[in-house]
């Protein structure tokens, strides 16, 4: 129980902490990131949006007091993940990057984390 408990608090939080990373990102650099969204051909209206649902579902996943909140806070970030690493790859930067290390630890972090905490 111990190892589990161990596996998902490092898997959440390099996955909250990945997370964190990108929405102060969005918030300092916006001109920057609305670039690299331009270049994907992606809206920039989403840049703040985007960061603003970022920190909240880092805090919806680390005070889990609502269950359905925090299973749309795990799914937000899934389709975030799942798209951002498709984008960088299809724009040319490799599928090797911060969006496929979240999306790794996405997955212990939410299958332990139902198994331990709830």
């Amino acid at each position: 129980m111990l190892t589990k408990k161990i596996i998902y608090w490092v898997a959440t939080l390099v996955l909250c902490g990945i997370m964190l990373y990108s929405a102060q990102m969005y918030f300092r650099n916006t001109e920057m990131v609305e670039g690299f969204f331009n270049m994907l051909n992606y809206p920039t209206y989403f840049v703040i949006p985007l960061a603003v649902l970022k920190v909240l579902g880092v805090v919806m996943i680390l005070w889990r007091k609502s269950r359905w909140l925090t299973e749309w806070a795990y799914a937000g970030f899934f389709f975030n993940l799942v798209l951002a690493t498709a984008a960088h790859y299809y724009a040319g930067d490799g599928i090797f990057g911060f969006s496929l290390y979240a999306l790794i630890a996405l997955f212990p972090s939410y299958f332990l984390g139902k198994y331990i905490r709830d």
